[in-house]
């Protein structure tokens, strides 16, 4: 008898989120998502039920290759067991957005620190003080410059081999900092496989002992935060892309700034003070290749006609991405209404 190992990963009820995890073992051929089976966990200790009625149901959603132990990792979408989709579940919002799936691309840039578990500070940091003022570890090499580059390669490669369209990775400005980026032309798929690369990045994280940390300004200085900064483009960006149009999309985006700000990260207010590559959290701009503006138009953009894609550098590092493309793809929608 052949066992397949089945790791069911899902978003508990916290803000923001947490990834949890359990393993199912089944006889069963497992080829698609369509063979898992839905599966209860008690969400009562996961923020989302009470202990008097306390089953919720896994509902498998997408189906990836698990390059950790082998067998597949099963995406879940939360429900009730009434199968109404939970009141945590914010990738049903994404999921019924189907009518602009095929319009939008997506590149997510997620930043990260890895931290030392003793000292609480990231890799390479002295225990008692800061590290060396940013300037040289942006890209860097060697082990003045970097700290952590295994895990990030590591993570790099099992993203990969996932099924994970990942497109490339990099030290970030500080020392201990890192960023990937995630990229698809499906937007439930961009926004699954950002949450499944976090997943496999916590994973990676327990067995080399340090901590990977989300929050967008985990500690006060001199430094700059985490964000993961949202490139965008449909069709008419792409395809029929004027100064006007660019710009006019710019303007919408700022109208709904604050709505745009409620979804976009927990404690960004922290990292959005206006320094380090960033516009101030209460103000609104764009420009060209300006990287303190709160959206950029990438030179490239500029340089082909504004024929291209936006570059959205407000959501923190830890924001929820099915929340975050249902607010810009509505935001955009609006323009044509």
């Amino acid at each position: 008898m052949t066992y397949k190992r089945l790791e069911y990963v899902w978003l508990d009820g916290y803000k923001p989120s947490h990834l949890r995890s359990k393993v199912k073992i089944t006889e069963n051929d497992i080829e698609s998502v369509r063979d898992c089976p839905e599966w209860s966990f008690d969400g009562s200790s996961t923020d989302q039920a009470e202990g008097r009625y306390s089953d919720m149901v896994l509902k498998p959603a997408r189906i990836y290759n698990n390059p950790i132990e082998g067998g597949h990792i099963i995406f879940c979408d939360v429900h009730y067991p009434f199968k109404e989709p939970h009141i945590s579940n914010t990738r049903v919002s994404t999921v019924s957005n189907t009518h602009l799936h095929n319009e939008y691309w997506w590149g997510f840039e997620q930043e990260y620190f890895i931290m030392n578990r003793k000292t609480k500070k990231p890799l390479g940091w002295p225990a008692i003080g800061m590290a060396e003022p940013q300037g040289e570890y942006y890209c860097g090499v060697g082990t003045k410059n970097v700290q952590g580059r295994e895990i990030a390669e590591q993570h790099l490669q099992m993203c990969l081999d996932a099924g994970i369209d990942i497109t490339g990775t990099n030290a970030e400005v500080a020392l201990g900092q890192w960023e990937y980026q995630i990229f698809s032309t499906d937007t439930v798929k961009a926004c699954d496989d950002l949450w499944m690369s976090r997943y496999l990045l916590f994973r990676i994280a327990e067995e080399a002992y340090v901590d990977i940390e989300l929050h967008p300004k985990p500690f006060e200085g001199d430094w700059n935060g985490s964000g993961c900064h949202i490139n965008f483009s449909n069709v008419e960006m792409r395809d029929n892309g004027t100064k006007d149009m660019m710009e006019g999309i710019c303007k919408q985006l700022g109208i709904y700034h604050e709505e745009h700000m409620e979804v976009y990260g927990k404690d960004n207010d922290k990292r959005l003070t206006g320094l380090h590559e960033t516009q101030h959290i209460s103000k609104f701009s764009y420009g060209v290749s300006d990287r303190g503006a709160s959206i950029r138009i990438p030179l490239a953009t500029s340089k082909n006609d504004y024929k291209g894609y936006l570059e959205d550098r407000r959501p923190a590092s830890n924001v929820d991405p099915y929340q975050a493309t249902v607010m810009i793809m509505n935001t955009i929608k609006g323009i044509k209404e």
